[in-house]
């Protein structure tokens, strides 16, 4: 490593300067000087050191600090902190008792979170490294919360550094920070944090997708600025007439989340009509409820434009669960636009953008305990629970981190929170346990429904339960909680005794991984005795359950298929090695035949791949593989499918590279659906452009017809990507056809290797 230059010094030095000027907390020259005094402990540590980027080592731990006060609004202790963040683990001759010493035990039980989520120790050897991790920022919760919020900005500071890395680098910490910090920071009620690091990992993972979003936000700006502008005109009127103190500004939306609504609405980035959205913070009158003040504002805005009353969004009567309060409405501007604009008190909006940290600031105002309590409450049970390993773990809790929230009622009129999709079974466990064990039925607004009924907000819920406890296995796939599934699999772990009973639970487990169905006639129970030498399926159980068969090999024998229906007509090439011959696994084409390449840096003379069902990728769709832990067998899926974006965090190591490089032949199956208004020969002209104009050849075609408005899919087989786009265009420019979408052919669900 080179030597720091003067000029690099001096740099640093400056740096120091502008942070000591954001801590505009700092009240006394000794918090000054413990800064003061962390700073340089951390430029010996990391002396002449550089980053991936070229810059002083030194510049990174300023930074996150800079984050720390400005970003995420803590103080003397954490700005401490986060300048020695890396220092115990960068520099051996610096330990935690020294830090302990020399800055106290607050500064040192922080630094030494820090330094164990950094470290290689796991809990268990079969998890990811990536998952442990996590479970140790989450054991943090435990400790001290500030160990999360300076590793957020630890991980935004690195986000916004991540060109110096290499791509592999990039993909696998882009989508490691979608699928775990940006979920977190949602949580916490750092929004900006959140929505940047949403983007940050778009820009890596979607390159193409994220600069047209940029170049098409950039192109229609001034547009938009002028549109918003004249939108608020008559609003701000209003609300000075009306005395009212405030601010209101007009923001775009997020990079990402307009990638996401075109992603899975199916829409174009011109077909996005919220693009901007308004923001009112204003100082609330004294005696006068800051809700009612918020409803006012409501009252005021739509005595100008109409609403769209399915789109209001009141969080300032029932707040998320992360804090977060504001009133959400949507109005049609004079334009015929539909424009949202957001109200919000001076300390709503603190609490927006300063998340916990405004969040604790505000807890004196009440000794109620706040949703973000619970939440955190919550989380503490889940990783005392010392049957949850680190990836189950990661699971659940992602499960409940990006979800939208319902709140629903016991029959004494207590309010729970839950999941946006949780059933009257979640609510039992919400309730305890014991109650979610010994459930039977629900009486929700007291009509009696099943358990597994999916609860909406305003729901009165009241469970009915049995004297024995009656858990059903099934009951994993119909819950959505951590806790319900942690607990139902707890007590089927507990009940489960014997080995016969162990390995059925086993083998079962494994099926449903592989998305198979265990039927009374089915074939699968007697290709898999064969393959392990069974006679009977007890004789199979019994040796699943003694460990004497571990199943490692099932997915194989489950796709193993003697019956050759298609022949592989693409080319893929793996990053990183020599040509390798694929096996047969992979088929597509009935009528072409044509080689195909594997690379990949290892030695073995065969390698298998297939395509995941989950996202079913075609030639010209951005993928990713995924290696399984024998090395034998890559998994293509879609990059931005859900499933991929879990497998690139928590099995980053696994992943590799790929991309199409020759096909040919239209033998790929796709699925469209397509919508319109009904006409006498609408289903004519639809299949004449598709089968004479087009030469495409059609699987499966399913219309209907109600009300004066056509529906339905069709099956077809493409080259690639651009001829799907090319045929959806030519479909749209028929006269009734008002959108055609692409779909995926099989439902999203697990794809396990």
């Amino acid at each position: 490593m080179s030597v720091l230059t003067q000029t690099e010094e001096t740099g640093i030095q400056k740096q120091f300067q502008e942070l000591l000027h954001a801590c505009t907390f700092i009240r006394s020259d000794e918090d000054r000087d413990l800064i003061r005094k962390a700073f340089d402990l951390a430029h010996e540590a990391h002396g002449n050191m550089r980053r991936k980027s070229g810059e002083p080592y030194v510049i990174h731990p300023m930074c996150v600090a800079r984050i720390v006060v400005e970003e995420i609004g803590l103080g003397t202790t954490s700005v401490v902190a986060a300048l020695l963040h890396d220092v115990v683990e960068d520099n051996p001759e610096y330990t935690i008792d020294f830090i302990r010493n020399r800055f106290g035990p607050k500064v040192a039980m922080i630094v030494d979170g820090l330094t164990k989520i950094s470290g290689v120790d796991v809990f268990d050897r079969n998890s990811s490294l990536q998952a442990e991790n996590f479970r140790k920022i989450l054991l943090t919760i435990s400790d001290d919360l500030r160990v999360i919020l300076i590793k957020l900005a630890d991980r935004l500071h690195n986000m916004r550094t991540l060109d110096a890395m290499p791509s592999d680098k990039q993909i696998k910490t882009a989508g490691e920070t979608m699928f775990l910090y940006a979920p977190l920071a949602h949580r916490l009620g750092y929004y900006s944090i959140k929505q940047e690091l949403e983007d940050l990992s778009l820009k890596y993972r979607h390159p193409k997708m994220y600069q047209d979003i940029v170049y098409k936000l950039k192109d229609s700006e001034d547009k938009r600025n002028k549109s918003v502008d004249e939108f608020m005109v008559p609003i701000r009127e209003k609300l000075i007439e009306n005395g009212y103190r405030f601010e209101m500004t007009g923001r775009s939306k997020s990079i990402y989340s307009i990638y996401y609504k075109m992603q899975h609405k199916g829409v174009l980035f011109e077909e996005i009509y919220d693009l901007s959205a308004i923001r009112i913070v204003f100082d609330p009158v004294p005696d006068v409820s800051e809700r009612n003040q918020c409803w006012n504002i409501y009252t005021l805005i739509t005595d100008i434009y109409p609403p769209k009353l399915d789109r209001i969004r009141d969080w300032v009567s029932m707040p998320k669960a992360n804090g977060y309060e504001a009133l959400h409405i949507t109005v049609m501007g004079k334009d015929g636009k539909w424009v949202e604009v957001q109200i919000r008190t001076r300390r709503m909006d603190d609490i927006a953008e300063k998340g916990f940290a405004a969040h604790w600031k505000y807890k004196g105002v009440t000794a109620k305990e706040t949703e973000l309590d619970k939440w955190l409450r919550k989380i503490k049970e889940l990783l005392l629970d010392p049957n949850t390993d680190a990836a189950e773990l990661v699971d659940n809790f992602k499960m409940n981190l990006f979800t939208k929230e319902i709140h629903v009622f016991t029959p004494k009129g207590q309010i729970k929170t839950l999941p946006q999709k949780a059933t009257a079974l979640d609510f039992a466990y919400e309730i305890h346990s014991e109650i979610g064990h010994r459930a039977i039925a629900a009486k929700v607004n007291h009509k009696l429904y099943p358990l597994i009924h999916e609860l909406h907000s305003g729901d009165q819920v009241e469970i009915i339960t049995l004297d024995k406890k009656q858990t059903q296995r099934q009951w994993l796939d119909e819950v959505v909680t951590a806790k319900a599934k942690t607990s139902i699999k707890n007590n089927i772990k507990a009940e489960t005794k014997n080995p016969v009973e162990r390995g059925k639970v086993i083998f079962e487990e494994k099926l449903r991984e592989n998305n198979v169905a265990l039927t009374p006639n089915s074939s699968v129970i007697n290709k898999v005795l064969k393959a392990y030498d069974a006679q009977t399926k007890d004789e199979l159980y019994s040796k699943i359950g003694a460990d004497l068969i571990t199943l490692d090999d099932l997915p194989k024998i489950l796709n193993d298929n003697p019956e050759k229906k298609w022949t592989r007509i693409w080319r893929l090439q793996l990053f990183g090695g020599k040509s390798l011959p694929a096996s047969d696994s992979n088929q597509l084409s009935s009528d072409s035949t044509v080689s195909e390449t594997i690379e990949k840096n290892v030695d073995e003379p065969k390698f298998n791949y297939k395509i995941a069902k989950c996202c079913n990728p075609i030639p010209g769709d951005d993928v990713i593989g995924y290696l399984n832990q024998s090395h034998e067998l890559v998994l293509i899926h879609k990059s931005r499918c859900p499933n991929a974006v879990k497998l690139t965090a928590s099995r980053g190591d696994l992943i590799v590279p790929v991309k199409w490089t020759t096909f040919k032949v239209f033998s790929f199956l796709a699925k469209i659906s397509i919508q319109g208004i009904d006409r006498p020969d609408i289903y004519l002209q639809i299949t004449t452009r598709l089968t004479e104009e087009m030469n495409v050849n059609i699987r499966t075609f399913n219309m209907a017809s109600h009300d004066g408005i056509f529906e339905g899919t069709i099956q077809l087989y493409v080259h690639d990507t651009n001829d799907l786009e090319n045929l959806m265009k030519k479909l749209k420019k028929l006269k009734g056809v008002e959108s055609v979408k692409r779909l995926e052919i099989l439902d999203q669900q697990r794809e396990a290797v």
